[in-house]
């Protein structure tokens, strides 16, 4: 057993029964030339935040624990995005940047181009499991809740950008799910 300090109160956890999650760390949230960089946005806060999850993902590979990789995006077409009565149409930044910026169309955010990927220094190995999500939280429309309750696993320790965004949805939804959650303050943005 682990025990994380935390707050309200400290966490304890067994390895087997927990998962890493690495919620959404892309070039387009994390690189110069990304989404979020594009959109007028400061991505220079990140690089610490890629070094203490690199730290984060080699203690819990060494611990034997599940690792999870999140990338949020969607089709080429952005079907998967929503249309204009969808919430996300309208909500979404890089729809927005898109709909501002037309030349961009195609090159934010979608599946198998340069912005989905996730940044250099923080790559998946054999034995990790990478999920593609269409929005804010990694349990909509995913297979997460089924491969978390398959591998008897219980709590989620997250990591990744947006903490008040992806990382927190995911977070509670978790929750509502009976899951146990806490968020690695230092390896958040």
């Amino acid at each position: 057993m682990t025990t994380l300090p935390a707050r309200p109160e400290a966490i304890t956890f067994d390895a087997q029964q927990s998962a890493l999650i690495v919620v959404d760390m892309q070039n387009a949230y994390a690189s110069p030339g990304g989404y979020l960089d594009l959109a007028g946005f400061d991505v220079s806060a990140t690089r610490p935040v890629i070094e203490n999850i690199r730290t984060a993902v080699a203690a819990a590979r060494k611990a034997g624990m599940l690792i999870i990789w999140f990338q949020n995006g969607w089709d080429e077409e952005y079907v998967e995005a929503g249309g204009p009565g969808s919430p996300n149409f309208h909500k979404s930044n890089a729809l927005k940047t898109m709909r501002q910026r037309p030349e961009l169309h195609g090159k934010l955010l979608a599946k198998g181009g340069w912005d989905y990927q996730l940044v250099n220094d923080l790559v998946p190995e054999p034995g990790d499991i990478v999920l593609p999500k269409p929005r804010y939280s990694g349990f909509f429309n995913t297979p997460l809740d089924s491969i978390l309750r398959s591998r008897g696993i219980r709590h989620l320790i997250f990591t990744g950008i947006a903490t008040n965004v992806c990382v927190e949805s995911t977070l509670r939804d978790g929750f509502f799910l009976e899951y146990f959650g806490v968020v690695l303050e230092d390896a958040t943005h």
